[in-house]
């Protein structure tokens, strides 16, 4: 894991993200990108610099919140785009190649109604890049426990499973897997991959409506640190692909969730 990239908006959490961040990335030795967005039209202003006054502004707030962290000696580097983050990201990805991006969810407030909201539930929906998402406020600790839920056990690249495997390699993490029968499954689905069987200590099948229902009825029991699970039309965020945002009637947990990215 050489390259992870933290997306900074106006979030006063912003610092707790990032530091997060680095805590995580000083255990694999990579570098930290932080990335803010901003929008400037051709028609924006009169003056021919505008653009480069903002990308000014914008760097400046960036090294704001960085002055707020311990970056623990680690290379933190400043990027901006102008645009849409998803054609941002994906653009920085292909420059770059980002391993990781870390990203806090809507808000944990009681009275936030959603888990993720419109820019984060973009960012899992029209990427493809692994992301790892931190509930506000979160302290980094190393990763013991691992639940990796999923309602199919296919995985066609074993690729797919490098963050999982250069997190529970680093940590020296348990992995547990969580197999949901939900309606409609077929046999195919049951079929685990070899890969993912080998990485895990631990097996169990269980019958739910959905995905998270079956990670309901064993979260206590297992009191996992991270949740592992796969982003798929068909998966653990289906919604997404109706709306951008995730209610937390449909899916909260109070840990980092690591979301592997299926190609489409």
């Amino acid at each position: 894991m050489n390259n992870i990239l933290v997306p900074i908006g106006t979030s006063p959490n912003s610092s707790d993200t990032l530091q997060y961040a680095i805590d995580f990335a000083s255990n694999f030795g990579a570098k930290v990108f932080v990335m803010d967005v901003f929008t400037v039209t051709s028609g924006t202003g009169s003056l021919a610099n505008v653009k480069d006054k903002v990308v000014k502004s914008s760097k400046e707030q960036l090294k704001e919140i960085i002055d707020t962290v311990d970056t623990k000696s680690i290379e933190i580097k400043l990027t901006t785009y102008n645009g849409d983050i998803v054609d941002g990201l994906k653009e920085i990805d292909k420059k770059l190649g980002i391993d990781l991006i870390l990203i806090a969810p809507r808000s944990n407030a009681i009275e936030d109604a959603l888990y993720l909201g419109n820019t984060t539930g973009r960012i899992v929906k029209k990427t493809n890049i692994p992301t790892l998402i931190i509930p506000k406020g979160t302290t980094f600790k190393p990763i013991q426990n691992i639940m990796t839920a999923f309602g199919s056990g296919i995985v066609k690249r074993s690729r797919t499973l490098n963050p999982l495997v250069e997190i529970k390699d680093k940590f020296r993490a348990s992995i547990n897997l969580l197999l949901v029968k939900r309606p409609g499954y077929s046999e195919e689905d049951l079929q685990v991959n070899t890969s993912l069987l080998d990485l895990s200590e631990h097996l169990t099948i269980t019958s739910n409506p959905t995905t998270y229902l079956g990670v309901l009825e064993y979260y206590q029991a297992q009191q996992p640190d991270m949740l592992c699970v796969f982003r798929r039309k068909r998966g653990f965020f289906k919604k997404l692909w109706e709306k951008n945002t995730i209610p937390k009637a449909e899916f909260f947990v109070p840990i980092p969730v690591l979301i592997l990215s299926v190609k489409k």
